[in-house]
């Protein structure tokens, strides 16, 4: 499904991931572990777009990454779930779920989606009319994976997922 090959990126001077490879293949569950700065959320940025790579390719179910806009990543089947939650915190926690969503031209299973998610994390269904921004940090942290849940993605890059969770 994913393969990375060589991949450097930099941040000016500062090479912030040097000659990365691996793949992932359909099913596998991969972890990228090193100390601090070691350039885990630096990766995980570059394979959605967020941060231009300096050399080597990643290619996605066939479709080079490096050619592909950030913004269509997502309608690739990728979902990526930040360190610090990136919740929208003005909006509630169902319309938060809901533009989990936006990427997809059917929805009609709009609400089993949602039932789906709820099922999964109890506590955001009971708060799906609060405001994100006033969740506890856990809450948020379960908030952003169901927001990603929500695009139906092949394929989840999770950034420190057990973050603020009990």
């Amino acid at each position: 499904m994913l393969e990375v090959k060589n991949l450097s990126v930099s941040y000016g001077a500062i090479e912030a991931v040097k000659d990365i490879s691996f793949t992932v293949n359909d099913g596998e569950i991969v972890s990228l572990i090193g100390a601090n700065g070691a350039g885990k959320t630096t990766t995980l940025h570059t394979i959605t777009g967020l941060v231009p790579a300096k050399s080597g390719s990643m290619m996605y179910n066939g479709v080079d990454l490096l050619k592909t806009h950030n913004n269509k990543i997502v309608t690739l089947g990728m979902a990526h779930i930040p360190e610090g939650r990136h919740v929208f915190t003005r909006m509630s926690v169902e319309e938060n779920l809901e533009m989990g969503a936006f990427s997809l031209k059917d929805q009609s299973d709009l609400k089993k989606d949602l039932d789906m998610v709820y099922g999964l994390f109890p506590r955001l269904k009971e708060r799906r009319n609060q405001k994100a921004g006033t969740l506890s940090g856990g809450e948020q942290q379960m908030l952003a994976m169901g927001r990603a849940l929500m695009s139906h993605p092949k394929t989840i890059l999770m950034d420190e997922p057990s973050m603020g969770l009990s």
